[in-house]
């Protein structure tokens, strides 16, 4: 990671703080988007690297281009783009407002296209870069009241080839990974309950849960040289909950 810049969206918490925090320690000048600025603050504190911060809410898609300005201010325009900002909001189909659906569709799947599409030209012009979506289980299988997130997850999926297709000739390869469960502010109800979490566990072909160390090598080889050849493709990262 060396000598690369990185935008990562999400960075506040969760998965998205997670993946800033390795590649920064992994030598990449690290961009962290999120709305919340004191857990931005946090996540500088913990980090060993070098990182600056952009505090915006990329839901509103108009405002993307002034992000993009930030974003590119600190260390000049990334060649690596991480969108892990995300929403569920967790209501059955008869529930689902139209109001709640666009938020989750804005942010989850029209978000990363922007973003990137705007980011993509410093790329190509460079001819490398690296986008990493995050799917999700949910891009693949249906779970009780994830009719919205299910929608933009599965969309990731078809987006991830979708901008492969379209910019990878370029050098710029687009991958997703979907993580299986893994605690985070999306997932605390889950780990609350014990039951629930352990059952999660046994669906898996490994028998446990995800930590977050399980996603540093996936990251890593998705933004490196080390996927050259690897582009339009979605990782399970779940520890074979899918392949059961």
């Amino acid at each position: 990671m060396a000598g690369r810049i990185a935008c990562v969206t999400g960075a506040s918490s969760g998965i998205g703080r997670s993946l800033a925090r390795v590649l920064a320690e992994h030598g990449a000048r690290v961009i962290g988007v999120a709305r919340r600025s004191r857990e931005l603050d946090a996540w500088q504190t913990e980090t060993d690297g070098v990182t600056a911060k952009v505090c915006a809410d990329l839901s509103g898609h108009e405002s993307l281009p002034a992000i993009c300005r930030q974003v590119a201010a600190p260390f000049g325009p990334p060649d690596i783009l991480i969108n892990a900002a995300g929403i569920n909001i967790r209501q059955a189909a008869e529930n689902v407002s139209l109001e709640g659906w666009n938020l989750t569709l804005n942010l989850n799947l029209g978000a990363p296209f922007f973003l990137a599409r705007l980011l993509v030209p410093a790329m190509k012009s460079r001819g490398w870069g690296r986008i990493v979506n995050l799917a999700s289980l949910q891009s693949q299988r249906a779970f009780h009241l994830g009719i919205a997130y299910g929608a933009s997850k599965g969309g990731i999926a078809q987006l991830t080839r979708a901008m492969a297709e379209a910019w990878s000739r370029h050098g710029v390869n687009t991958n997703a990974i979907a993580p299986g469960f893994f605690p985070t502010e999306l997932t605390q109800s889950v780990f609350e309950d014990a039951e629930i979490a352990a059952c999660n566990a046994q669906q898996t072909c490994i028998g446990r849960n995800g930590r977050m160390a399980d996603l540093e090598g996936p990251i890593l080889f998705l933004c490196s040289d080390a996927s050259a050849y690897v582009t339009g493709q979605v990782l399970f990262v779940d520890g074979g909950f899918t392949a059961k």
